[in-house]
């Protein structure tokens, strides 16, 4: 098998998406959740969006009318309306404090370096995978290195083909030791983030090569997931099953002989982004208009024609914030 730095950003011929389908009575509440979101009277709407004239208020109206988020959130809540409002009220005011879609890929690319996190490939059903390579680990423990795993669970929706809107994420614990292993606490942070704030993101979790001496890790994390994530979980399985020969890694025993390379990888993915596609987090509205990222990582083409404040702009600003936003994604509303 030839290798290649290649990232593949579509699925296998051979995959099959396969869209979600709902009952009437679903798609009408659906709807009625996406009205009182968006279009509703001012008693709840107005106290849940941000007004217009605030710089961030473009990009979490996209956000809400983006691929399947409301229908997501009706799943998350067991269609129980009340539960799927407090939940995407939840993520809203995540969303404004952390600023997802605006993490500057600047600020987080040292931690793409070692491949410790990358997005290539598709399963058998379009689903992009996330691999997570605990042994790669490149730096200490900081606020950082949630928001690149936010950083690149934003790059994964990127991915999204029409009608899938769920990811996979594979962690390989190949070569990870005791040191390069995320703690208990690092782990319930990004639970919390996945499980609240990307609610039904996760199609399926797979952890393969875990050495029995971090049997434990798992017990540890175990009452923080949720039955849903729980379920999602396989160890060890086959993943020729899972994942179509072209598309699987070749240290799984797949055709895919994919050498990473981090300047090329990293390109790759932010050149996707910024290319035109209509899930794309860097773009917005129906017009799908291009942004543009400088050298420092700032956006210079922004979804408002105001001379407001852009969003998350200047690096003393983002780097007051950023040591706050992982204490606000741990103590988001459940």
């Amino acid at each position: 098998m030839e290798k290649t730095t290649k990232v593949l950003t579509s699925p296998s011929p051979s995959a099959k998406v396969t869209p979600r389908t709902y009952t009437d009575e679903q798609q009408q509440q659906i709807e009625e959740l996406r009205q009182v979101q968006l279009i509703a009277g001012p008693q709840y709407a107005e106290s849940l969006l941000l007004p217009e004239s605030d710089p961030y208020s473009i990009w979490e109206r996209r956000w809400l009318a983006s691929q399947g988020t409301v229908a997501r959130y009706m799943r998350a809540g067991k269609w129980r309306m009340d539960e799927c409002k407090k939940r995407i009220k939840g993520t809203l005011e995540w969303r404004r404090s952390y600023k997802p879609d605006l993490i500057p890929p600047e600020e987080v690319r040292i931690e793409s370096e070692t491949g410790k996190i990358i997005l290539n490939g598709f399963d058998c059903d379009g689903r992009p995978i996330l691999y997570m390579r605990p042994g790669r680990e490149n730096t200490e423990t900081s606020p950082r290195q949630l928001r690149h795993l936010v950083f690149c669970l934003e790059r994964a929706r990127d991915f999204l083909p029409d009608g899938q809107d769920s990811i996979v994420i594979i962690v390989d614990y190949r070569s990870t030791t005791l040191r390069t292993n995320p703690s208990v606490g690092t782990a319930r942070k990004v639970l919390t983030i996945l499980q609240q704030h990307y609610v039904e993101t996760l199609g399926r979790a797979i952890v393969t090569n875990l050495p029995l001496l971090l049997n434990f890790f798992y017990k540890g994390i175990s009452p923080f997931l949720d039955p849903v994530t729980r379920d999602k979980m396989r160890f060890n399985p086959d993943l020729s099953v899972l994942v179509p020969a072209d598309h699987l890694d070749a240290s799984f025993g797949g055709e895919f002989n994919y050498e990473f390379e981090p300047v090329s990888y990293w390109n790759q993915i932010i050149e996707y982004a910024i290319n035109f596609h209509p899930a794309s987090s860097f773009l917005y509205d129906c017009r799908f208009r291009h942004c543009k990222i400088a050298e420092d990582g700032t956006r210079t083409d922004w979804p408002t024609d105001s001379p407001a404040e852009r969003p998350g702009e200047g690096s003393e600003q983002r780097e007051s914030e950023t040591a706050e936003q992982t204490e606000v994604a741990s103590e988001s509303p459940k």
